[in-house]
Formats: structure tokens, sequence, C-alpha cells
């Protein structure tokens, strides 16, 4: 029973094979004649590593950053920079990569901020000795030349707002009267004129006591002036009036 199976099994098989050849039997063969025609490589796809320079003046984008070369797992790449005395800023003199390490992960073109590394669709590279596979910066730059790159655009800083200016405390009163309703308005510039209207009423108030107090006095200082009895004549005349 089980060769009997086995012997069913592999009949399907071929036959499906053969029907899947047939399908492309009338069709034109797609046959590319290498190395006189070569497929065009995908832009993701990782190739052999390259510099990328400025087309238009020609100029590495390199700043030095050492960014790629603390990002390489392998540690397949060796920068040593100098700063130059008039611009002010790094310069690598020396940027070699060891292809013969490089496992072409991808992660010093994803650290690069300035787009000047980049793993590219090349990928004819073989030699017989391994010492040409270590690249130095001229090379790198060299076959770096041809390979197309869109520049990241850096995002400008927002501009800070000017800090706004404190309003005197007189502004601040007033408006918040004027966001008040009329009638929880406060009324104090009204009282303020009451105020200022009622020492007046006051004063002339206390000259009007004062005059009525000299006319109260005056009667009652003329009785203190008269000269007082004495005792002896009121006893007297109580005695007069006993007998």
């Amino acid at each position: 029973m089980k060769m009997l199976k086995q012997f069913f099994s592999g009949i399907y098989n071929l036959i499906l094979g053969l029907l899947v050849t047939g399908k492309h039997l009338g069709r034109h063969a797609i046959t590319l004649q290498y190395p006189k025609e070569r497929w065009p490589m995908p832009e993701r796809s990782r190739g052999v590593v390259v510099l990328l320079s400025d087309p238009e003046t020609g100029e590495l984008n390199c700043t030095a950053c050492l960014l790629c070369m603390k990002a390489c797992p392998t540690a397949a790449i060796l920068i040593e920079r100098e700063k130059n005395p008039e611009t002010k800023k790094w310069e690598a003199t020396k940027f070699v990569i060891d292809n013969t390490i490089c496992c072409f992960c991808g992660m010093c073109e994803e650290a690069c901020s300035f787009d000047a590394i980049k793993l590219a669709g090349k990928y004819e590279f073989s030699v017989y000795d391994q010492s040409e596979l270590i690249y130095d910066r001229d090379y790198l730059a060299e076959i770096g030349r041809d390979v197309p790159y869109t520049p990241t655009v850096k995002k400008k800083p927002a501009a800070k707002k000017p800090a706004a200016k404190p309003k005197p405390e007189g502004d601040k009163a007033s408006a918040k009267e004027a966001k008040k309703p009329e009638s929880e308005k406060d009324d104090t510039p009204a009282k303020a004129a009451e105020n200022t209207k009622a020492p007046a009423k006051t004063d002339e108030k206390a000259k009007s006591d004062k005059d009525k107090s000299k006319t109260q006095t005056a009667p009652d200082k003329a009785d203190s002036d008269q000269p007082a009895k004495p005792e002896k004549n009121e006893k007297k005349s109580k005695e007069d009036s006993e007998t």
C-alpha cells in the first residue's frame, strides 16, 4: 500500500510541474545577458558603502562627526579628523571601510544626519586579494560620485514668540472693571467725590454748633458773675418766719 501511495503521489507532483512549465512555453523568455545586461537594483538595496558629495561643489558631505563609526556594530569604519584652522570645522583626514568585516546592516547610513554615507546598489566588488576590499576616502568618494540621493530637508526651529510685557496695575484694574457687568461695577470714583465733599459739610456743622454753644454759655456766665448771698442772711430770715 505504501508503495502505491508513493507511486501515485510522484505522478501527481510530476503533472503539476509539467503544467507550470506548459504555461510559460508560449511566452517570451526573460533572460539577462550578464555582464552585458544588468538588472537595475532597487533604491533601498544594500550594496557597497560609498561616500556622497555635493553635486554642485563636489565636496564631501562628511563633517567628521564620528556617528557612523560609533554606530557600526563590527567596527568596520575608521575615521581620523582634524580641525581646519580657517573654517574651524572638523575635516576627515582618514576614512577607511573594511568590507571584509562589514555586515551591510545600514546602521551607518541611519546614524548619519548629513547625507554623507550610503549603501549603494553596487554589488560587483569581488577581488582575488582581500586587501583590495579595504577602501580609503578617495576611493569611497570616487565610486559615490554617480550615486543619486535625495538630500534630507532640515526643519528650522520655530521662532520663539516675544514675551508679553507686564501691564501696569491701573490698566489691569480698568480691564477687570470693563469685563464686569454694570450692576457689579465699583462706584469708587463717585464715593471718593462724596468723601471729598463731606469734610466741607462737617466744617459748616462744626461752626454752627460753636455759635449755638456761645449763645447758651453767655447767660450762664452772667449768673455766675453775681455775688453769692451769705448763709447768715438765710438763717435770719428762717428765724423771723418762725417767730
